[in-house]
């Protein structure tokens, strides 16, 4: 049965507050305001590049709300499945970001506590989009909000794999929002149910507590729970504003492991998202193409190209990433500039 969703995702949309570039949060006097959140992230990313997607998420019912609403509809994200909150005190999740320029390292300060998404209950979510999506992914990010929600996301994934879909999940690990211990507990109850795993070699060893080489710490997951495909990023920070990213996926139907050459001296406008268009890269080309070499190459060439542009979304179509990753399988003279 054709479902009309390709993708589903489930997390908090947040408000990003910035001062201009190269100006500190403790002296700036004017804030951009943008869009952002993992999940949104994700839908928007796979949204550009040619699927279908939505996502589940609450907003206050008021201007700021609005906003969001139109940022996310703007992005080609479906939002029937934005559920508004009418009471007292609702809220949109706030952060503040400060980029940073060597040696001075970006930061970010929260103010979440209590907004509209933790408020999120399952009778609110249309019961039938849990058969209605080939795949749903969330975060850990999602899960450590609070008590309740973590209880609903829980359920939610249980019904989306009932309901025929595919679930992919980002550990995506915030020691501000809960412990190790908790959140491991938490994440070993729903990895049986997980198809599609973005974990990075630090969760592995502290958060999961597992030791050896990156590949038999990968290949674990497929072993232990049933994980079909496992993805770790590979940054190398030079200063804020030069990285080289790549990544390993491991595929546990062929044994095979996947990788390819580095995106050297990556030029860092913003690289908030750059993970999240990472996973969208990925699970387009699974959802797209079944084929994790393909999916590398979009995880990388996304990711790679969402450090280049300011904001927490992306902005990058199937015709420039495709064009992003033939430039990086090229040998020889390249034209400087796409005319």
């Amino acid at each position: 049965m054709k479902k009309s969703f390709d993708l589903i995702t489930m997390g908090e949309i947040m408000l990003r507050l910035s001062p201009p570039s190269g100006e500190r949060l403790v002296r700036g006097d004017i804030f951009e305001k943008k869009a952002g959140g993992a999940e949104l992230n994700v839908a928007s990313g796979v949204s550009l590049l040619g699927l279908r997607t939505g996502i589940i998420s609450k907003l206050p019912a008021n201007e700021m709300g609005t906003y969001i609403k139109n940022r996310t509809r703007f992005l080609g994200v479906s939002d029937d499945c934005l559920v508004y909150d009418h009471e007292p005190g609702a809220r949109l999740g706030l952060y503040y970001y400060e980029s940073g320029a060597h040696p001075r390292k970006p930061s970010i300060v929260y103010d979440r506590a209590g907004s509209s998404m933790t408020r999120l209950t399952l009778d609110e979510i249309p019961e039938e989009i849990y058969a209605d999506a080939r795949m749903f992914h969330t975060s850990g990010i999602t899960l450590a909000l609070c008590p309740a929600l973590r209880r609903e996301t829980l359920e939610v994934i249980r019904r989306f794999k009932a309901g025929g879909a595919s679930i992919s999940f980002d550990v995506n690990y915030r020691a501000n929002l809960w412990g190790e211990d908790e959140a491991r507990e938490t994440i070993r109850q729903l990895l049986p149910l997980v198809d599609v795993l973005f974990v990075s070699e630090e969760s592995c060893r502290r958060m999961f507590r597992k030791s050896g080489e990156l590949p038999a710490m990968m290949k674990s997951f497929c072993d232990e729970y049933g994980v079909r495909v496992v993805a770790t990023t590979q940054r190398t920070v030079q200063s804020p504003k030069k990285h080289t990213f790549t990544s390993t996926l491991c595929d546990a139907q062929t044994g095979r492991f996947y990788t390819e050459e580095p995106y050297r001296d990556i030029d860092v406008v913003d690289r908030i998202g750059s993970g999240d268009a990472y996973v969208a890269g990925v699970l387009f080309g699974l959802l797209q193409y079944g084929d994790p070499q393909k999916a590398l190459e979009f995880g990388n060439a996304a990711s790679s190209l969402k450090n280049t542009i300011p904001g927490d979304l992306p902005s990058s179509d199937f015709a420039e990433v495709s064009r992003i990753i033939a430039a990086h399988q090229a040998t020889g003279v390249q034209s400087e500039m796409n005319r």
